[in-house]
């Protein structure tokens, strides 16, 4: 009995533009996620964090997780160097190589308390 040697190729095919509609359909959602947080949705979580919760999403990469430095300078004993309206403008407005917009406004003056207690 001879086998028709297309089947299998014809069978991965099909699996292949299957799953290939899937995970489109799939990406479609996420798509509107992400569209839907960047229009708000993630700043409410934000908002409500509190400010080690903000470091370690925002700031750990550039200022290191025991606060040393790294691209950004170290945030220890920085309270004694800078003022605490300064650091919260920093954090909102962004300085040198820190972007603005990190951490919500509204969490600013908590935020620049926190960092000038590090030491």
């Amino acid at each position: 009995m001879k086998r028709n040697p297309l089947i299998p190729f014809l069978l991965i095919a099909v699996i292949g533009i299957a799953l290939m509609l899937t995970l489109s359909f799939n990406g479609l959602n996420n798509a509107k996620e992400i569209a839907a947080e960047k229009e708000g949705g993630g700043a409410e979580q934000q908002a409500s964090a509190k400010p080690e919760e903000i470091y370690q999403k925002t700031c750990i990469g550039c200022h290191g997780d025991q606060y040393q430095g790294g691209v950004g300078p170290s945030l220890k004993g920085i309270g004694k160097k800078v003022s605490q309206d300064e650091i919260a403008d920093i954090v909102v407005n962004g300085k040198g190589n820190m972007p603005p917009g990190l951490v919500p406004p509204e969490k600013a003056k908590e935020m620049a308390k926190w960092v000038s207690e590090i030491k």
